[in-house]
């Protein structure tokens, strides 16, 4: 029997930001997103980079164990892409009692069809869950997406109690209200299973990736969020989040 082959963009060892831990990070190639701010443009196509077994990417892992003990986290592009692939790598890193991790937009989750979901998550022991923009409308505009099956993804990982971190890029000018930092603050509030709140601040570093690649960056002239922005807005969403776990 072949063995699946996933289509992977590249593999980063010591990952000390995708998860707890020092972590060995799998991007896979392939998002049907298009975030305005997406500092990984190179990861859009399909098929368009190697194909690597979910063995052959193990056997890398083990080479280096001692210097990435978290575990796996597999990112992108989006692994939901490839959800076939990505199950079977993790269910072959849990028969080795490996930690695996989910880093996703939960874009592709369809609430009426949970099949293959389900079989991932089995063999998922974190998700980290990038909410982009809690509004659907300014969602549509930031990704070409409606926000609506991100959000029922992350009240079915609540529902399963499977630990979730939940990651949102501050922008300024498109999230960083107060309104829909607390309306962001308020939906966690409903939620079980969040562990961690990353809240990241918008960078324009990617601006050379777009140029070598011939695509025009979208948030030109959009000044980078500081570091205090993006603490200021972490605190409107707890507030909001804590009072939410009052009422």
């Amino acid at each position: 029997m072949n063995e699946l082959l996933g289509n992977i963009h590249s593999i980063e060892t010591c990952g000390t930001v995708d998860g707890p831990g020092i972590r060995f990070v799998v991007f896979t190639q392939g998002c049907p997103m298009r975030c305005l701010y997406c500092h990984n443009p190179d990861t859009w196509g399909v098929g368009e980079n190697k194909l690597i077994s979910a063995s052959e990417i193990l056997a890398q892992y083990e080479s280096i164990k001692e210097f990435c003990k978290g575990g796996i986290t597999v990112t992108g592009g989006e692994p939901l892409m490839q959800i076939e692939f990505v199950t079977e790598l993790f269910k072959q890193a849990k028969e080795k009692n490996i930690h695996t991790a989910l880093d996703t937009s939960g874009i592709l989750f369809n609430p009426e069809n949970t099949e293959k979901v389900d079989e991932l998550i089995k063999h998922t022991d974190l998700v980290l869950l990038d909410i982009k923009h809690i509004d659907d409308n300014e969602h549509k505009k930031l990704t070409s997406h409606s926000n609506k099956n991100i959000l029922a993804f992350a009240k079915y990982l609540s529902e399963l109690k499977k630990p979730m971190w939940v990651r949102h890029v501050v922008v300024p000018t498109i999230n960083d209200k107060e309104e829909y930092l607390i309306k962001l603050g308020e939906f966690i509030g409903t939620l079980s299973n969040v562990k961690a709140l990353d809240v990241l601040p918008y960078h324009n570093m990617a601006i050379p990736k777009y140029e070598n690649l011939g695509i025009d960056y979208p948030l030109k002239g959009i000044t980078p969020m500081t570091k205090e922005g993006a603490i200021n807005a972490r605190n409107i969403i707890l507030r909001a989040y804590s009072k939410s776990k009052k009422i």
